[in-house]
């Protein structure tokens, strides 16, 4: 009995730490947006732009493509891989 008890003692505490890192990855953005996401997400991250327009513009094709966006307003985009690797004809970041 006393190792039947060991194993769901376990199995809860996997589920816990399942759970906690998920949390974690979806407040981090990288866990996958559905398309609605997009223009909220879009909002805040060009939200501390003076060029709010093409901000939004290519904030919103890069996460239809990559279905995700950094957090925060400037930088991070390490936790988006792609969002982070596509860039313009002259190598620029297309994402911003």
């Amino acid at each position: 009995m006393a190792g039947r008890s060991y194993s769901s003692f376990l199995i809860a505490i996997s589920l816990l730490v399942l759970v906690t890192f998920s949390n974690v990855a979806e407040a981090y953005g990288s866990a996958k947006l559905r398309p609605s996401d997009c223009k909220p997400k879009c909002t805040y991250r060009c939200s501390a732009t003076s060029h709010k327009k093409p901000c939004m513009f290519f904030c919103q094709k890069c996460c239809a493509k990559c279905l995700c966006v950094p957090p925060g307003v400037y930088g991070n985009k390490e936790v988006c891989p792609c969002y982070n690797s596509w860039k313009t004809k002259e190598g620029g970041p297309k994402c911003p």
